[in-house]
């Protein structure tokens, strides 16, 4: 029970940071969405804001979905190891549960690349 609430204690303490780096994150990019009041936009400006605005979102998006898979990738990897330490018999199957299992994560990863790959592109 004591171990369950250390992991649990870690993941509130990384899920706070994740929030305060995306908060920071919010606030330095404030300035880039900035415009100004008095003189109208051209078509131009206009394009180049709004593609500003989708390599802001390209980046965030992939880099929460970096961020979230390497976080499943360490947990994923930890827990194997712990699992083959454990039943060294069972190593076989707990290796290929293993790599499967990264397959999916990093097929996730992939899709979200996709996904900004159509923002910026498509939209």
């Amino acid at each position: 029970m004591n171990k369950l609430l250390r992991n649990k204690r870690k993941l509130c303490r990384v899920l706070l940071a994740l929030a305060v780096i995306m908060m920071f994150a919010a606030v330095f990019a404030m300035p880039a969405m900035a415009e100004e009041a008095s003189a109208p936009e051209s078509a131009e400006a206009a394009a180049g804001s709004a593609l500003g605005l989708k390599a802001l979102a390209a980046g965030i998006a992939v880099g929460v979905a970096a961020a979230g898979g390497a976080v499943g990738m360490g947990l994923a990897t930890a827990k194997s190891t712990e699992s083959i330490s454990r039943q060294p018999e069972a190593e076989g199957k707990i290796r290929t549960t293993l790599m499967l299992g990264l397959v999916f994560i990093e097929t996730a990863i992939i899709y979200a690349l996709l996904v900004v790959i159509l923002i910026i592109f498509v939209l």
